[in-house]
């Protein structure tokens, strides 16, 4: 069984935070959740790692801010910024010394480029690789729902406005009866050609856990985010980055140019699948997961490889 405990932060929210694995364990992936979700949607990936590699990587997953078991917060911290700086505290927190390899999907792939973006020393002496999984470094870009532009821009013009009213609904969260008739939407945007009656019910049931504050609070950050500068600088990090080709929400020109800027990077595009990766194609998640981890566990440890010093952030 993982080990379950909180992370508190400075402002008062309480992360939860799952790890498997020995503290002491020669590297850490942290492996970092999307949008309206939480940490179980990587359940697949925590048993494969855990029994591919035993007490040599120990595996780490918490939920953001305001999504499934850890506490709201105040709307002005539902940011990608803030959650850039909640990294930086989760790993001070449960790995403060070794090698750590940040793994994120969608939004966790955002939080682990801000946290680049804005601690670069810290970033630089602790991670030693990076997958990203259905994300991208240019916001909303790209973004076109499998739809046409036109029919696109009404139905992000709809989505901004609706978060705006669920972000000032506070920690209250959606009815469970109203996701379960939402449901075939959730398919519809989340899931490519094939999707288990279980992930489904996962990711309805992440999304009941998620306040409504975080559901609109953070919309607007994500839409605006613009980091394939920041990843620029970390082309000699060993790095994956995987993509379904039914994707709707980051199709593969995010991940392209994910790809793009970080030359030695895999990429691998998941012929009918979509956003949820993790669940619908987990074998070649586990792969890329897998393959970052023994490219970094075959490099030597660097003599200090503890947190940054003080003053390397922002």
């Amino acid at each position: 069984m993982p080990e379950r405990f909180e992370v508190g932060l400075p402002d008062g929210v309480r992360l939860h935070v799952e790890a498997a694995g020995p503290a002491d364990a020669q590297v850490t992936a942290v492996l970092l959740h999307g949008w309206t979700l939480d940490g179980r949607s990587w359940h697949r990936q925590v048993d494969a790692l855990t029994g591919a590699f035993g007490g040599a990587v120990r595996v780490v997953t918490y939920d953001a801010r305001g999504h499934g078991r850890s506490s709201c917060m105040p709307l002005p911290t539902a940011t990608l910024a803030q959650l850039g700086d909640d990294l930086l505290a989760v790993l001070d927190a449960v790995a403060p010394t070794g090698r750590v390899v940040l793994v994120g999907h969608s939004m966790g792939g955002m939080t682990i480029m801000e946290y680049a973006h804005r601690h670069p020393g810290h970033f630089t002496a602790r991670t030693a690789g990076l997958v990203f999984v259905s994300t991208t470094a240019q916001g909303h870009t790209h973004t076109v729902y499998g739809l046409s532009p036109r029919i696109a821009r009404l139905i992000r013009l709809a989505e901004t406005t609706g978060a705006g009213v669920l972000a000032r609904c506070g920690s209250w969260r959606a009815p469970r009866a109203l996701l379960r008739a939402l449901q075939p939407s959730i398919r519809w945007m989340l899931f490519g050609d094939r999707c288990e009656p279980a992930d489904i019910r996962l990711v309805t049931s992440a999304v009941a856990r998620a306040s409504l504050r975080s559901i609109g609070g953070f919309r607007a950050s994500i839409g605006a985010q613009h980091r394939l500068d920041t990843l620029a600088a970390l082309a000699h990090l060993p790095a994956a980055a995987l993509v379904g080709d039914r994707d709707r929400l980051t199709p593969p020109p995010c991940a392209e140019s994910i790809a793009a800027v970080l030359p030695a990077t895999e990429l691998t595009v998941c012929p009918g699948a979509g956003h949820m990766l993790m669940m619908e194609r987990p074998q070649e998640v586990n792969a890329a997961l897998t393959g970052v981890l023994s490219r970094v566990l075959a490099e030597p440890a660097p003599r200090a490889s503890g947190a940054a010093p003080a003053g390397t952030g922002v």
